[in-house]
């Protein structure tokens, strides 16, 4: 692009050169991917992108209530995701869909999205990247049986979207509706650890979603 604005400022006038600039200017803005400090918290839940939370609500899946945070992505946020814990990736699941607007109640189900599952730390969560109505594309780096680290990056979604998380609803919130938070470093809940006798869920949460 910065190619391209000084050849076109040189074949034609500097003032042609402006706007290739600014494009140059604001994609370099847009894809800018900040470091984090991690929480290292036990059973901290960091934010997998950031946002305005903008939904905390109890859903069923698989005839089991969790519990649900929802994070709105403008174009002026950062827009790398990141492991909201460290464990293992169980399932990734890639659904095509609409692109509503992401803060539309009906887009977490019919917008394109990708679906994952880690497990970890004595449980199982999901983490949804969610196209909106200007994404046109998901990217997901890791693979099913990658180990990945609390706020690690995972990858991205390019333009305006939205982020889900799917926590057991055993989990503490530690945010409300309204807060801005930050990928990696924003502490969204904390899981309860399991006791030794208590089992670890094993069953991949994207299969009962089918």
């Amino acid at each position: 692009m910065i190619a391209a604005a000084v050849l076109l400022g040189w074949l034609t006038a500097p003032a042609w050169a402006i706007l290739p600039l600014l494009l140059a200017a604001f994609f370099l803005w847009f894809f800018r991917d900040p470091e984090r400090a991690i929480p290292q918290d036990s059973g901290a839940v960091v934010s997998p992108a950031d946002g305005k939370v903008t939904d905390i609500s109890t859903i069923t899946v698989g005839n089991q209530p969790c519990q649900r945070v929802s994070i709105f992505l403008s174009v002026f946020d950062v827009h790398v995701n990141r492991s909201p814990v460290a464990g293992v990736v169980r399932d990734i699941r890639y659904q095509r869909g609409k692109f509503l607007d992401a803060r539309s109640k009906d887009c977490a189900d019919q917008n394109e999205q990708n679906i994952v599952t880690v497990e970890g730390e004595g449980r199982t969560i999901v983490f949804k990247q969610i196209a909106g109505l200007l994404a046109r594309r998901i990217v997901f780096n890791p693979k099913v049986g990658d180990r990945l680290e609390r706020g690690q990056r995972v990858g991205l979604i390019k333009f305006g979207s939205r982020t889900d998380l799917i926590l057991d609803a055993s989990a503490s919130m530690n945010v409300k509706i309204g807060d801005r938070v930050k990928g990696g470093a924003s502490i969204l809940a904390f899981l309860p650890q399991p006791s030794v006798s208590e089992p670890v869920e094993t069953v991949s949460a994207g299969e009962r979603m089918r």
